[in-house]
């Protein structure tokens, strides 16, 4: 058992080396411009928001915006990072601000059973958003990587599951599987990577005698080969959440982030049957252009049904042997 020093100074590492230096954060920070996107931010929103229609049925997800999706899968309800803030920032009168509102409010969210978490990152794990869900649902299971479940307990959850990589739960017949990122955590100055990252592999119907479905919400991650290992272990990936945005410049944020390029690269090698994007449209986090990320996946992911869907659009989850909706 690991003494109460070992469990402080406890830090998670990447497969593969990884550090973000001091210096070059700064040296970003410094130089940093942020373009609006050509048409402006009104026109942006008017291009890709829509208004959210939660009467569709089946198992579905709908992407809410940045890293929050709904996902209704074998009649549960599950959100993914869930921020619905207007900054993602330790404080809400300073940094990075929301460019586009997200398709719905928590008031207006139907009954949720499940919320998973990649990391602890603010664009990922928001206090408000998560204070007000657990005043609104209670008895939601909240999915955590290492090192999160004592601060969202603080926050005030009563059922939090902890998970190390490979780690798998199942609950009310949905299987949770903590799946590995190349990436970081951090949410003040001291507490550098003294909580773990993942991905979420999310099945349903995990019995020999039913088929299964199976959704990736990849979280944030750098390019890794590494990562093949998820694509070997679950090989019919029937919908994944890839992130595509927040890469520029590449430089510093190759190996925490990957791009448009690097997105398709790793839905080829792990098999997808289909996608969609995420990650992008919502916060300027990095020196792209908000209407980059998707022109550039246009440019690179062909015919493959990765698909880039508007904030309050949504996909069918449908089984690998039975076509796209």
């Amino acid at each position: 058992m690991k003494t109460k020093t070992q469990r402080k100074t406890r830090r998670f590492k990447n497969s593969e080396p990884f550090k973000i230096k001091l210096f070059d954060a700064w040296r970003w920070h410094r130089h940093r411009k942020v373009l609006p996107p050509k048409t402006g931010y009104l026109a942006f929103n008017q291009t890709w928001f829509e208004k959210i229609d939660l009467t569709l049925a089946g198992d579905r997800v709908w992407w809410i915006g940045h890293s929050t999706t709904l996902m209704r899968l074998a009649d549960k309800m599950i959100l993914t990072d869930p921020v619905f803030s207007k900054r993602v920032s330790p404080v809400q009168f300073v940094g990075p601000k929301r460019r586009t509102p997200p398709a719905l409010l928590i008031e207006q969210l139907p009954q949720i059973d499940f919320i998973v978490i990649s990391h602890s990152h603010y664009d990922h794990l928001d206090y408000q958003s998560i204070k007000k869900l657990i005043t609104r649902f209670p008895n939601m299971v909240i999915m955590v990587p290492l090192g999160l479940k004592r601060k969202l307990e603080k926050w005030g959850a009563k059922q939090v599951i902890e998970l190390n990589w490979w780690d798998f739960v199942t609950i009310n017949g949905i299987r949770f599987t903590a799946v590995p990122a190349r990436h970081w955590s951090n949410r003040g100055i001291f507490d550098t990577n003294k909580s773990l990252w993942c991905g979420w592999i999310i099945q349903s119907k995990v019995t020999d005698e039913e088929q299964t479905k199976t959704i990736y919400f990849m979280g944030d991650t750098g390019y890794s080969s590494s990562l093949k290992e998820i694509g070997e272990r679950f090989s019919s990936i029937d919908l994944a959440l890839i992130p595509i945005g927040a890469y520029a410049p590449r430089w510093f944020m190759h190996l925490q982030h990957i791009d448009p390029k690097q997105a398709v690269q790793l839905y080829d090698e792990l098999s997808c049957h289909c996608a969609i994007a995420i990650h992008w449209g919502a916060f300027e986090l990095a020196d792209e252009p908000l209407d980059e990320p998707p022109q550039l996946l246009n440019s690179y992911k062909g015919n493959r049904p990765f698909h880039l869907i508007k904030i309050g659009g949504n996909q069918a989850i449908n089984r690998i042997d039975s076509g796209v909706e």
